[in-house]
Formats: C-alpha cells, sequence, structure tokens
C-alpha cells in the first residue's frame, strides 16, 4: 500500500512539471482572425463588433455597426474587436496553498471588451495577457489559504481573482466579468489524509449525539421520579387527609350515640322500678366478666370472695345507691338554696351572687 502511494504521488508530481512546462513553452494563443475584412470603399458592420480603421499607418476612426464609408488605399481595417462576452478557459496549473500543499486547479474567464481602441493598441493580445494574469493571480491568492479555506471560501477567492484583473486589465480596455474555478485537484495522501479527517469528525459526531442522547434520557427519567414522587405524596397526603376526617366523622358519631344512650339510660333509671332494673344488668354483667376469666391471659387477679356471686352483686347495687343518693341529697341542697335566693330581696341577691362568685 505505501508502493502504491508513493508510485501515485510520483506520478501526480510528474503529471504537473509536464503541465507546468507545457504553459510555458506554449505560444501565445491567436486573438486575430486569419483574413481582415477589405477595403472596398462602403462597407457593412455587423453589430457587437468594432473595427479599428487606420489611415497611412495611424489611427483614424472606429466604425460602428451599420453602413460605413472609406477611402480606398489610404483607409486599412487593421483590428477587428467583438463587444460580446469572451469565454477563456484557463488551463490547468498547479499552487501551493499556506499549508504547503501542492493543488493542481483551473477555472473559466469571463471576459468583454469595453474599449477597442484600448484593446488594439493597449496590449499585444489582451486576451492572452488576461489569462496569464489571471493565473498568476490565483496562485498568489491561493498562497494566502490553507487547504481547508480554499473548499470553504470558493467565492472570496473568485472575487478576489476578478478585483486583482480588473485593476491590471484598466489599460488595456478589457473588463473581467466572473471568474469561475472549475476542479480543484488534491494530492492522493492528502484526499486519503482528508477522507480520514472527515471519517473522524463523524465519528466524533456520532458520539457527541449518543451522549447527548443518554443525557437527555438521563433527565427525562429523573423528571418522570420527580414527578411519581411529588404525586405519590401528594396521593398520601390525600389519604391521611381522608383518614383523619373519617376518623374524626367516626369519634364524633360514637360520642353523639354514647350521649345518647346515657340520655336514655338516665331516662330508664329515672322511671318506676329503674333500680331494679338497674341492679339486674349489673349482677349480668359481673357474671359474663366472671365467665370471661382465664381466656385472654393467663394472670389472674381474684377477689378473696370471688365464689360469692350474691356479696359481689349487694356490693356494686351498695355502691351504684350511695352514689344516688348523694346526688340526690346534692339536689335537694341545691333546691332549697335557689328557692332562698328567689326569697331574698334584689339588693341581696345580688349581694350573694357577687359573694359566690368571687
Amino acid at each position: 500500500a505505501s508502493s502504491r502511494s508513493q508510485s501515485r504521488s510520483f506520478s501526480f508530481l510528474q503529471r504537473s512539471q509536464q503541465l507546468k512546462r507545457a504553459a510555458w513553452l506554449a505560444p501565445a494563443p491567436c486573438r486575430l482572425n486569419s483574413g481582415l475584412p477589405v477595403n472596398i470603399g462602403v462597407l457593412f458592420v455587423p453589430q457587437q463588433e468594432a473595427w479599428v480603421v487606420e489611415r497611412m499607418g495611424k489611427f483614424h476612426r472606429i466604425l460602428e455597426p451599420g453602413l460605413n464609408f472609406l477611402i480606398p488605399l489610404l483607409d486599412r481595417i487593421r483590428y477587428v474587436q467583438s463587444l460580446k462576452e469572451i469565454v477563456i478557459n484557463v488551463p490547468e496549473q498547479s499552487a501551493v496553498t499556506l499549508d504547503n500543499v501542492t493543488l493542481q486547479i483551473d477555472g473559466v474567464l469571463y471576459l468583454r471588451v469595453m474599449d477597442p481602441y484600448k484593446a488594439s493598441y493597449g496590449v499585444e493580445d489582451p486576451e492572452y495577457a488576461v489569462t496569464q494574469l489571471a493565473q498568476t493571480t490565483m496562485r498568489s491568492e491561493l498562497g494566502k489559504l490553507s487547504l481547508d479555506r480554499v473548499f470553504r471560501e470558493r467565492e472570496s477567492l473568485n472575487a478576489n481573482i476578478v478585483d486583482a484583473i480588473n485593476q491590471a486589465s484598466d489599460c488595456w480596455g478589457i473588463r473581467c466579468l466572473r471568474y469561475e474555478i472549475k476542479d480543484i485537484h488534491v494530492p492522493p495522501r492528502v484526499k486519503e489524509s482528508m477522507q480520514m479527517q472527515v471519517e473522524a469528525e463523524r465519528r466524533k459526531r456520532a458520539t457527541v449525539l449518543e451522549s447527548e442522547g443518554t443525557r437527555e434520557s438521563a433527565i427525562n427519567v429523573a423528571e418522570g421520579q420527580k414527578q411519581a414522587q411529588i404525586l405519590a405524596s401528594e396521593a398520601e397526603k390525600a389519604e391521611q387527609i381522608n383518614k383523619a376526617a373519617g376518623e374524626a366523622n367516626a369519634m364524633l358519631v360514637k360520642a353523639r350515640a354514647k350521649a345518647e344512650a346515657i340520655q336514655l339510660l338516665a331516662a330508664a333509671l329515672a322511671q318506676q322500678h329503674g333500680s331494679a332494673a338497674a341492679s339486674l344488668s349489673v349482677a349480668e354483667q359481673y357474671v359474663n366478666a366472671f365467665s370471661n376469666l382465664a381466656k385472654d391471659s393467663n394472670t389472674l387477679l381474684l377477689p378473696a370472695n370471688a365464689g360469692d356471686v350474691t356479696n359481689m352483686v349487694t356490693q356494686a347495687l351498695g355502691i351504684y345507691a350511695t352514689l344516688t343518693k348523694s346526688q340526690a341529697v346534692k339536689t335537694q341542697e341545691e333546691t332549697p338554696q335557689a328557692q332562698e335566693d328567689s326569697q331574698l330581696p334584689p339588693t341581696e341577691l345580688l349581694k350573694a351572687e357577687q359573694a359566690s362568685s368571687s
């Protein structure tokens, strides 16, 4: 592979040397026609052409398109200039870039004769002169750019060549309209290096895009987890709020039910034979409690007379009777006091209320 690349580079250099030698040794292209119009006195000049007439070897005038009259033998048509746009193919030439890379470049040059007098007498062959100027200008402009910039700045390179040609060809009566680079030939080894650089750049872009995709995926996953945790916490909060509200409502319902039960029990006890019913209820509860002994735990605390059910019921009824009597006595004491207070004068009643409050 190395021998093949060396042979390619050697053939490329040999070809460039041959082209350079041929360009320097080639004769100047013939711009004039082989035969000029003959002066017969009456001449018809075609459109977009300018005929330069000399009288006795000196410039006389330029014939305009149409009918013209000349003096035979004295006037002679010396030059025929075409006023159309001329296309000239610039031969392939070698140029060295700023980073010492040899390139083979060819182009196309577009010209137009603006002043037939200057184009006839200003330079021997204006088209050939402009072609050589384009080649030298191209070499100098390419020497200012690196290889990478040559491919990126072809438009600016063409514009710089046109400006340089117009500055030099103003005295020749020719104006360069535009210059276009056709082909740029790169040495084989340089082309292989450029191909490797392009592949490396593409691999770099692929790696960067893959890493960016991984980063975006991780960000999206983290964002999803964050939203999921937020929603889960909000759901748990709503659940706790609902649970607390349910428990509060249940407690309120239980408290209301218990209050209603107490009211009903108090009303039942206030009726006739209520005490007997309460005694019966206490006896039943004692019997049920005694029957559930040793079911929930092995440790028991029993009174000394656990087998005497009658004594236990009597004690419970005695406690209940004591509580009932104390409540009745307190009620009777409060009732005479209220009656006495109601019988006092308003002033004494007010003083008693103040004393009680203090």
